[in-house]
């Protein structure tokens, strides 16, 4: 038996919503399977990619050689006080700064990494 394409393809634009949806449990009754499975699946890797993270969160990891200049540039990005600053940067890993759009984040990081920190974007 040949099925005739261009005849269910007809039926199945005049057919209601709900006669479309009974069609579909039916399908997925009689041959055991799931419609939504390979939509989900490719919806959510289209999701994940098209859901760039726009805020990230600058975590000092570790000070480095050159800690001075660190608490500088600690300072400089946070506005903080030298003590504050110094006590961030002696208890790191710490995050210096939380919300920060991608682009002033990478700035951030290049600043302290400048200096021989290392830096973490969460």
């Amino acid at each position: 038996m040949a099925l005739d394409t261009q005849k269910i393809i007809d039926d199945l634009k005049d057919a209601s919503i709900l006669e479309l949806n009974d069609l579909v449990k039916a399908i997925e009754e009689e041959f055991d399977v799931k419609a939504a499975a390979p939509v989900a699946a490719a919806g959510a890797a289209g999701g994940d990619a098209a859901a760039e993270k726009d805020s990230f969160d600058v975590e000092l990891t570790e000070a480095g050689q050159e800690k001075v200049k660190v608490i500088k540039e600690v300072r400089g990005i946070t506005g903080l006080g030298l003590k504050d600053s110094k006590d961030l940067v002696d208890g790191a890993p710490k995050v210096i700064k939380e919300g920060v759009a991608k682009a002033d984040a990478d700035e951030m990081k290049s600043k302290l990494e400048a200096v021989g920190a290392t830096v973490t974007l969460k």
